[in-house]
């Protein structure tokens, strides 16, 4: 089997020594009779896996006990509402920064449930830039301050986090999470989808502070309610058996290539490849977005015509590189080059790049 290499946004890349192992193991899971996806959830071989990858996250970040490690499905749109419900209500008020399309959503849904006040808006800018460190005007009464960490989108990603004061800092990390070390002592919650940098759809990490989750209303719908899944280890109901089990192998592969550094450093010199490509081309290829906050996951650029466009995604899949059409809203080229991309993926790209200027500019 010849493998292309994949920049779709998501369901994105795996590292393909994960996609092996759960090849060889998953008609007969350790000599079980039986497929890990056929078994109880509560069995010892799955507690393996399910405990396991817990474990591995809080190792991987550097956090203690005073973190709670939530694995829930329903995907990170679950969480626009999940979270203002167990957070707002009655005059409690939720800060939001408007930073794109996955921000507007989040925004949308947590207007429904409560007070919402934007501390920034990158319409203006039509989401090519992110606010510096001291740019937010965050109301000091709001429960949370909520931010999207990188847009797939619009190509957008937080270098440094902004200021909120005393007010906790949220994120949706679904795009970035895993990619780099981060200093969780300025959060208080963060969200991901696993579909992006972590594993397969149907999984998403939810991880809250325990100075958070005291806030949390009690109710709700019982899936609906962070404490269900913080105190049952989310064992409430049946877990995303198959997206957890790839997500402790995904993790394990993190650990054993040098953990979130070596992460971060592999992602710096992947992007750094397409966006030098992009910026040596004389113009034929323009990425829109600031540069002080381009997207080392999903890197955005346009072509002189809509045409050549057309003509670049299609070229480039008889070349074995899929995924490459930017997202319907917005259009032109996007690259989604997460933690499994392999860098010669990227330098596949960047040399078809080079060749399609000089064949079209």
């Amino acid at each position: 089997m010849k493998r292309v290499f994949n920049f779709f946004a998501g369901p994105a890349t795996l590292p393909f020594s994960v996609l092996e192992k759960m090849s060889a193991d998953f008609v007969n899971y350790r000599n079980m009779g039986l497929s890990l996806i056929e078994t109880s959830h509560r069995s010892k071989e799955y507690d393996e896996v399910h405990f396991g990858a817990m474990n591995l996250v809080k190792e991987l970040l550097g956090i203690n006990d005073d973190w709670k490690v939530m694995l829930i499905g329903g995907g990170a749109t679950l969480q626009f509402g999940m979270l203002p419900m167990n957070l707002l209500g009655g005059d409690k008020i939720g800060t939001y920064v408007n930073s794109g399309s996955w921000a507007e959503k989040a925004i949308k849904d947590a207007k429904k449930v409560g007070k919402v006040e934007v501390a920034w808006d990158g319409k203006e800018t039509r989401y090519t830039t992110l606010p510096g460190v001291n740019d937010l005007k965050v109301n000091p009464a709001s429960v949370y301050c909520h931010v999207t960490s990188n847009e797939t989108i619009g190509g957008v990603e937080y270098f440094q986090w902004p200021d909120t004061g005393n007010v906790p800092l949220v994120a949706d990390m679904s795009s970035d999470m895993l990619s780099r070390p981060l200093p969780m002592d300025r959060f208080k919650l963060i969200y991901a989808g696993a579909q992006k940098n972590l594993g397969p759809a149907g999984l998403t990490l939810v991880l809250i502070h325990k100075d958070l989750q005291a806030q949390c209303a009690d109710n709700l719908i019982t899936y609906l309610k962070y404490k269900t899944h913080a105190d049952k280890d989310s064992l409430y109901n049946t877990p995303p058996v198959f997206a957890i089990w790839a997500f402790k192998l995904v993790l394990e592969w993190l650990k054993e290539n040098g953990g979130l550094p070596a992460a971060q450093k592999r992602a710096e010199a992947k992007a750094a490849l397409v966006y030098d490509a992009i910026e040596g081309s004389g113009g034929f290829y323009r990425c829109p977005v600031a540069g002080n906050c381009r997207s080392l996951m999903n890197i955005v650029w346009r072509l002189p015509s809509e045409e050549l466009e057309e003509k670049f995604v299609k070229e480039a899949k008889a070349k074995g590189m899929l995924g490459l059409k930017g997202h319907r809203d917005v259009g032109g080229i996007r690259a989604s080059v997460y933690n499994a991309m392999p860098e010669e993926g990227c330098t596949a790209l960047v040399q078809f790049m080079n060749d399609f200027r000089k064949a079209n500019a």
